[in-house]
This record gives C-alpha cells, sequence and structure tokens, in this order.
C-alpha cells in the first residue's frame, strides 16, 4: 500500500474506504478506495460503488455521484457475484438491504450503455471516424486510439483490419480492438448506418473512451489484471 494512503474502516459515508491518494503519471494524485471483497486498496477507476436506494436496494453508481452511504468493489464480475454470494453488502453498509439477483447483469448492462454513451461524446468531439478506409488511415497515421470492430462483422473485414494494425505496429503493439457491440448498437451510438469499423482517436474525449472500455473488458475479464483472490475474512 502507498504510503500516503490511509486506511479507514469508516469514513463519512459510514462505508468502508480507503480514504487517500496515490501519485500518478504527470504529477496528480488519484483517489484511491478499499474493495469490500478482496480488501485491496485501488485507484477508484479500478473499483465500481454501490449504495443502497431509498428502499434499500442495492444499486450500481457508475459516476459515483448518488447520495447515502456506498461501497467499493473491484470492477470484475468475478468479484462482484463473490460479494452476493457472500451478502457482503449488507455488513459492509451495516444495514438490511435488497440485493437484486441480476446486480451483475444490471452493472454490466449499464457499463455497456455508458460506454455507448461516450462513444456518441467522441463522434461530436470529432474524435471518431467510421468506415474501414478511415479507421485503415488513422492507424497508418498512428491516430487511432482504440479500434472498433462489429462483433457481428464477417471474418474477411476482421482479418484485413487486423492485417493493417500488424502491418503498422507489427506483431506487438497498436491500438487495442473492441468488438462487444453489433453494427446496430454502435450505428445507433455513432448516428450512421451500417457501421462495422470505427476507430476512436486520441484526445479527450477519446482518452475517456478508451478508459472506459478497458473498465468494462476488464470487468468481463477481457482485459486488465487479476483483481486478487477473494479473502476469507469478513467484511
Amino acid at each position: 500500500m502507498n504510503a500516503d494512503t490511509q486506511i479507514s474502516e469508516a469514513g463519512t459515508e459510514g462505508c468502508v474506504r480507503a480514504a487517500g491518494f496515490t501519485a500518478a503519471a504527470g504529477g496528480r494524485r488519484v483517489r484511491e478506495r478499499m474493495c469490500l471483497v478482496t480488501r485491496t486498496v485501488k485507484p477508484e477507476s479500478e473499483l465500481i460503488r454501490f449504495v443502497a436506494g431509498p428502499d434499500g436496494t442495492i444499486v450500481p453508481d457508475l459516476q459515483a455521484r448518488l447520495p447515502g452511504r456506498g461501497v467499493w468493489v473491484t470492477a470484475e464480475r468475478k468479484v462482484l457475484d463473490e460479494a452476493v454470494r457472500r451478502k457482503a453488502f449488507a455488513r459492509g453498509l451495516k444495514a438490511e438491504v435488497s440485493v437484486p439477483d441480476d446486480l451483475t447483469e444490471q452493472t454490466a448492462k449499464l457499463l455497456s450503455a455508458g460506454l455507448l454513451g461516450r462513444l456518441g461524446l467522441a463522434r461530436k468531439a470529432g474524435q471518431l471516424v467510421a468506415g474501414f478506409a478511415k479507421v485503415a488511415a488513422a492507424i497508418d497515421r498512428g491516430q487511432a486510439g482504440l479500434v472498433l470492430i462489429a462483433s457481428d462483422a464477417a471474418e474477411d473485414g476482421r482479418r484485413k483490419m487486423q492485417a493493417v494494425i500488424h502491418r503498422r505496429f507489427g506483431s506487438e503493439g497498436g491500438p487495442e480492438v473492441f468488438d462487444r457491440w453489433s453494427s446496430d448498437e454502435m450505428s445507433l451510438a455513432i448516428g450512421r448506418t451500417n457501421v462495422i469499423h470505427a476507430a476512436v482517436l486520441d484526445g479527450a474525449a477519446g482518452q475517456g473512451f478508451k478508459q472506459a472500455a478497458m473498465k468494462f473488458l476488464a470487468f468481463e475479464g477481457l482485459a486488465g489484471e487479476d483483481a486478487g483472490e477473494p479473502q476469507d475474512s469478513d467484511v
């Protein structure tokens, strides 16, 4: 644990938390929190906050802005499943709560919906291109921060796009490839028809999308580091 981080089991929200900061690139200070399940301290960007609604139902607070007590869980499906299985929310919040059976699926859908919204913001900011030729050109210029390929894209198109990335960057490196959405979902978010290939470019909106995409992939177990095995101690 970073020396600047102090752990408190009862912060101002009355929840288990890490009320501290750690240094990040560029001299920024990043707020950290303690995971309810693994008991590890991580940057907020690697966790998801959950709160009890007025009726006591646990809901995801992806923006970490909802009022009331909250707890933080590592942004991985397996860790959230473990929190539900252990009834960790009631112990962490020290209150009677109701946990939906499909809380993990609710969280995954909200993460995906929020990410689609960020895709639209990247388009409005001029930091997104669509169409094979435009995406390939962005890759060749080194401007593509993340490449999107529709989940229902033809295999031939997938191979050609991977070949473009390989030609520019070799066997290692290059932009991440995200292929979790159908063409219809991408088209609706971007505001044009029949979107198969797209690329998010460098820039504030593009970087925001990329970071959110990496969080979504980590949640689904498709990217990022292992959150660590849940510990046996009570929360």
